[in-house]
C-alpha cells in the first residue's frame, strides 16, 4: 500500500521545526516574493539554507511556493530571485502559472516542479497537459470528488498528485479569488488577499438605503460568504485508496498550535490506516483534538460530490475550546522545562501539555520561576505572554511540545 505524504505548512523557522517535531514528512514554505502569502512571516534567503539544513537532517522533504500570477513588470524581479535562489536544494518548487514554469526552467531546468491548486486542476486532460510540461506532481483543485481524484489517477498513472485535507476553504474556485481586489486594492493572485470571505456581511434592500440587514444561517447551514473548514481525517482510508501521493494541510497563516495540533491527528490516523487497514477506525479522541482549535465547523468540501450538507455536527460560526498558553523550548539537564508564555497562565490552571503521536498530560500549574531579560530566576505566580518561565512536572515531556488550556465554559 501507497504511504501519502503528510505535507505541512511552514509559515516561519518556529513553524517548521513545531512540523517536524509533530511528524511532517515534507512541509511547504514560502520566501519574500512570489509565493501567495505575503502577511506570513515568510522567509530570507539565509534562513531557507537553514531550514533545508534542518528539513534534510531528519530526512523531511521542503518545497517552496513560488505559486503568485507575476504581471509583466515583475518578471525581471522573478528571474532575479530565481537566479539568487538556484542553489538552494529545495525538493520541488510550487508553481501555477506558466510564465514562471518557463522562467524555472531557463534558471533551474532540473528542478522538480508541483503544480499548485492554483491551477485549478480539475480533470485528467489537465493532468495529462501538465505531465507533458514537465510537473511531477499536481496538487488537485478543491472542487474535485473522489471519484473524479480515483479517474484522473487511472488516466495520468505517471503523475503524482497530492489533495487538501484539513484546513481554511476559499469561497472562489480553488483560490483564484478577485474579490479582495474590488474591495481593498489588494490581489489574492498576488498574495494580497485580505480574506473579505470571512468579514461579517449585511443586506440591503433596494428601495431601503441605509437600512442594514443582518445575514443570518438557517438550520440547515446556509450562509453567503463565509466557508466552513475542510476536514477529512473520518475519510483516510478513501483518500489513501484513491491512490493520492501527499496529504496536504492547509495553514501558513496560523500559529503553531494549529500545525501541531492538527499533524498529530493525522500522523496517527494516516500510520494506523497505512499499517492496519483491515482494524483501523476514526477514533472519538482525533475528532475531538480537532474541535478544540479555532475553526468555524467542519465539512468533507466537494470530496463526495456537491456540498450541500456537512458530514459532522460542528456549528458554523467559529469554535474554540481551548487556548494555547506556551511552548517548550528546552528540556534542561536537570529536567526543568523552559517554556515561553504565548498567553497569560497563572499557579493554578490546569494546564495540558501536548506532543506528538496523541501524547497529552495535565496538571494543576505549581508554582514556577519567571526569567528575566538577563536569565535571573524569580519565584512567580502569573506570567504574561512574552515572557519565559522554568517550571517541573511528574510526566515526561519534549522541546516543542505545547501547553493549552480549557476556556472558561467551554466544558
Amino acid at each position: 500500500m501507497l504511504r501519502p505524504e503528510l505535507l505541512a505548512p511552514a509559515g516561519n523557522m518556529e513553524k517548521l521545526k513545531i512540523a517536524i517535531h509533530y511528524g511532517a514528512d515534507a512541509v511547504y514554505l514560502g520566501g519574500e516574493s512570489f509565493g501567495l502569502r505575503n502577511k506570513a512571516d515568510n522567509f530570507s534567503v539565509d534562513e531557507m539554507k537553514t531550514a533545508l539544513d534542518i528539513c534534510h537532517a531528519r530526512e523531511v522533504k521542503a518545497y517552496l511556493t513560488i505559486n503568485s500570477y507575476p504581471r509583466n513588470e515583475s518578471l525581471p524581479e522573478l528571474e532575479e530571485y530565481l537566479d539568487h535562489i538556484a542553489p538552494l536544494p529545495f525538493d520541488a518548487y510550487i508553481v501555477a502559472d506558466p510564465g514562471v514554469i518557463d522562467a524555472v526552467r531557463q534558471v533551474s531546468p532540473e528542478r522538480e516542479l508541483h503544480l499548485s491548486t492554483q491551477a485549478n486542476t480539475i480533470n485528467w486532460r489537465s493532468a495529462r497537459f501538465w505531465k507533458g510540461q514537465g510537473v511531477r506532481r499536481i496538487n488537485l483543485a478543491r472542487e474535485m470528488s473522489l471519484d473524479n481524484i480515483r479517474e484522473t489517477g487511472v488516466n495520468v498513472p505517471e503523475m503524482e498528485f497530492e489533495a487538501f485535507v484539513h484546513g481554511a476553504l476559499c469561497i472562489s474556485y480553488s483560490g483564484r479569488c478577485l474579490i479582495s481586489s474590488m474591495l481593498t486594492g489588494r490581489d489574492a493572485n498576488q498574495g494580497e488577499c485580505t480574506h473579505p470571505c470571512r468579514w461579517s456581511y449585511h443586506l440591503v434592500e433596494e428601495s431601503r438605503p441605509g437600512e442594514y440587514f443582518p445575514v443570518m444561517e438557517d438550520e440547515n447551514g446556509t450562509f453567503i460568504f463565509n466557508s466552513r473548514d475542510l476536514c477529512l481525517v473520518e475519510h483516510i482510508p478513501a483518500l489513501v485508496s484513491s491512490g493520492i501521493h501527499a496529504l496536504k494541510i492547509e495553514g501558513r497563516m496560523k500559529g503553531i498550535n494549529y500545525v501541531a495540533s492538527v499533524l498529530r491527528v493525522y500522523r496517527q490516523a494516516l500510520d494506523e490506516y497505512v499499517d492496519s487497514p483491515d482494524r483501523w477506525f476514526c477514533r472519538p479522541e482525533w475528532l475531538d483534538e480537532l474541535a478544540k482549535l479555532s475553526h468555524r465547523g467542519y465539512t468533507t468540501g466537494f470530496l463526495f460530490g456537491q456540498p450541500r450538507t456537512v458530514g459532522q455536527e460542528y456549528e458554523s460560526a467559529y469554535i474554540r475550546s481551548h487556548d494555547f498558553v506556551g511552548v517548550v523550548d528546552e528540556v534542561r539537564s536537570d529536567g526543568a522545562l523552559l517554556v515561553s508564555v504565548r498567553n497569560r497562565l497563572k499557579v493554578g490552571d490546569t494546564i495540558e501539555f501536548i506532543g506528538p503521536g496523541m501524547r497529552s498530560d495535565a496538571l494543576i500549574l505549581p508554582p514556577f520561576y519567571a526569567l528575566s531579560e538577563r536569565g535571573a530566576e524569580a519565584p512567580a505566580e502569573a506570567a504574561n505572554p512574552n515572557s519565559r518561565i522554568l517550571l517541573t512536572v511528574p510526566f515526561p515531556v519534549e522541546a516543542g511540545d505545547l501547553l493549552r488550556r480549557e476556556k472558561v465554559g467551554s466544558a
